[in-house]
């Protein structure tokens, strides 16, 4: 399976002062305010790092899901958080936390599958990705 999604954002002002807004192809995501403080304060408006952990959790628990699949059983749920971790200007860490319920499911099996879940995740392997860039000053 091959796919491209597409997102964007559009910042006004400088680093501190200013805001932007984020937006998806989608639709979920349409001008959502970010800025300095939503993203250091307790502003309302998201940040990259909660974005980041949303989709984070996201992927692994669908992964989780096929995985668990392959497994021959159906969870009732996966609840899945992500605590993603900021420090000195750099994302150091992610720290997701799961709980889940699968009928019939033994713990040690559960326990396999989802870590063999967070290996494959195509988001836990982001920062392995090759990053392109296209830049032009206007």
């Amino acid at each position: 399976m091959k796919f491209t999604r597409k997102a964007s954002a559009l910042w006004k002002g400088g680093g501190k002062e200013g805001s932007g807004t984020l937006s998806s192809a989608s639709g979920v995501l349409e001008q959502t305010p970010y800025s300095f403080n939503t993203r250091f304060a307790d502003t309302k408006g998201t940040n990259p790092e909660e974005l980041v952990g949303a989709a984070h959790a996201g992927c692994f628990a669908m992964q989780l899901s096929f995985l668990i699949g392959e497994e021959g059983y159906t969870p009732d749920s996966l609840d899945v958080s992500a605590e993603v971790h900021f420090e000195d200007g750099k994302v150091t860490d992610i720290h997701l936390n799961l709980r889940g319920k699968v009928p019939g499911m033994q713990a040690e099996a559960f326990e396999k599958t989802a870590q063999k879940a967070k290996e494959v995740c195509p988001i836990s392997n982001l920062l392995n990705a090759k990053i392109h860039l296209e830049a032009q000053l206007v």
